[in-house]
């Protein structure tokens, strides 16, 4: 993956001293013991060894390829060993200086790079003005120090799922567009579902329109919103997106709107909100339907008055925010008051988008299937395999329960494990092969070849649910054979 700089757990009693103590990350890190770990790589370049080992320390545990360099002048030895999935940059290096050139620069090296990494910008100065320019130039997140860990957790998670969502080459693995730039989609397929998604979003996306985006887990839902972001006239500034079934309701304020020194015990410092630092731009708030109603009561607020007030400030702020929501929660689900306020929904779904599941979209996973196989071939240095013409017809017919998402790590698996030629159904680890049935003709007196042909395309059909290449597989046809049949038969 990537060969990191020195690792030091070292504290030096020379060095300035970071406010949060390592006893409180060596807790959290117990907490998440039972958690699985990752195969991402991280890399934290921070020049405060102490810093640098308490944030190794509370994420080495998840995370286990985590390393420390402290100098930016050995940033390109690492890259030559691999670059990284994740850096956690901090924006000053040079004593005394806060004014976080020295770390955007850094950042302007690796958004170049032909495959970037992600990037979380760290910096122990709430400035508004520096973290809107870090997340600008291609930053996920931005931390300050000293952090709260199950934060700083939950933003390192949040950055590696995104970096995976969108590690689409040629796309939005790019830096941020600029106006006037349009990059091309990542939202892959050629269905009519997703043809009709991609139309909706090129008319509502120059619009100031709040979205909301719905559909299940794993179908791509941050995508849409970077989809509609890259459209609008908001393309060149910030899209910065929040877990808010992440946030805590005691810090809900604190993190969407930012707190002034003092305000409450562990505000050592000025804090930007989310609101503050997408100015200009884009907010995405992800799972808003996990939100308590209380949260949601202070949403609508900041909302209705197009202002927030930061914790401890005197006066309210003026917003400006695009703001485009995501939910996997049944629609139904989302008019029940007592799951969510009916005054809120109607300031969110402006316009609704519904992203298909992949069940409903099976002739683009051909084109998913190749295109994971081909980037995962390349990133471990496995060697190109076909897939042989039955375990396309078996994947093809998959219920794919956790979408695009589980067909990407289905692939990951099959590119690092597959020993033949060809991949074969078993390399995906899914369960087992699921039966293609070809239904029988409904029951009837007449005979006829004819008819039995016509109740059994009809059947097909049904079954399908209108999906023209699915119910070809089922009735062993090709896609051209099953039309003609279909004008024969005037179906």
């Amino acid at each position: 993956m990537f060969a990191g700089g020195q690792v030091s757990g070292r504290l030096s009693a020379g060095r300035r001293r970071w406010h949060s103590p390592l006893l409180e990350c060596v807790s959290v890190i117990t907490a998440h013991l039972t958690m699985s770990s990752s195969n991402a790589s991280i890399l934290i370049l921070d020049d405060d060894e102490d810093v640098a080992c308490a944030a190794q320390m509370l994420l080495r545990r998840r995370h286990g390829k985590v390393a420390t360099l402290g100098d930016p002048r050995g940033l390109d030895a690492v890259l030559a060993g691999g670059v990284p999935d994740l850096v956690l940059l901090d924006l000053n290096f040079t004593p005394g200086r806060i004014d976080g050139a020295e770390g955007l620069a850094v950042l302007d090296r690796l958004r170049v790079l032909p495959r970037p990494p992600g990037v979380i910008a760290l910096t122990a100065y709430a400035d508004i003005p520096l973290a809107v320019e870090a997340l600008k130039r291609g930053a996920s997140d931005f931390i300050t120090k000293p952090w709260d860990n199950a934060r700083l957790a939950a933003a390192v998670d949040g950055a590696l799922a995104r970096q995976a969502a969108l590690a689409l080459p040629g796309s939005a693995q790019s830096a941020p567009a600029t106006a006037g730039s349009r990059p091309a989609s990542p939202l892959m397929g050629d269905s009519g579902p997703m043809r009709e998604l991609r139309a909706m979003i090129a008319a509502v996306a120059p619009t100031e329109a709040n979205v909301m985006v719905l559909g299940e887990n794993g179908v791509g839902k941050e995508l849409v919103a970077r989809a509609i972001h890259a459209a609008s006239k908001r393309a060149g500034d910030t899209f910065l997106a929040v877990d808010m079934g992440a946030l805590p309701e005691a810090t809900f304020e604190s993190e969407l709107f930012g707190h002034r020194k003092g305000s409450f015990t562990d505000a050592r410092s000025d804090r930007a909100g989310r609101f503050q630092a997408a100015r200009g731009g884009t907010l995405f708030l992800d799972e808003i339907g996990n939100m308590p109603l209380g949260a949601q009561a202070k949403l609508l607020t900041a909302l209705e008055r197009r202002e927030v007030t930061p914790l401890g400030a005197d006066r309210a702020e003026p917003i400006d925010v695009r703001i485009v929501s995501a939910t996997n929660l049944e629609e139904a689900r989302l008019f029940d008051p007592s799951v969510f306020r009916p005054d809120l929904l109607f300031r969110l779904n402006t316009i609704v988008l519904r992203v298909p599941p992949l069940r409903e979209r099976r002739d683009d996973i051909p084109q998913l299937l190749h295109h994971y196989l081909s980037l995962y071939e390349t990133q471990y240095g496995r060697p190109v395999r076909e897939l042989a013409p039955s375990t396309l017809e078996a994947l093809c017919t998959w219920p794919w329960p956790g979408n695009v998402r589980a067909l990407r790590h289905a692939c990951e698996r099959a590119a690092i494990l597959a020993a033949l030629p060809e991949y074969r159904f078993e390399d995906f680890g899914l369960a087992a092969a699921p039966a293609v049935e070809t239904p029988g003709p409904a029951p009837t007196g007449d005979l006829s070849l004819g008819t039995l042909e016509r109740e059994a395309i009809a059947a097909a059909l049904d079954k399908a649910k209108g999906n023209i290449s699915l119910a070809a597989r089922m009735l062993g046809l090709s896609r051209a054979a099953l039309y003609r049949k279909l004008g024969k038969h005037g179906i």
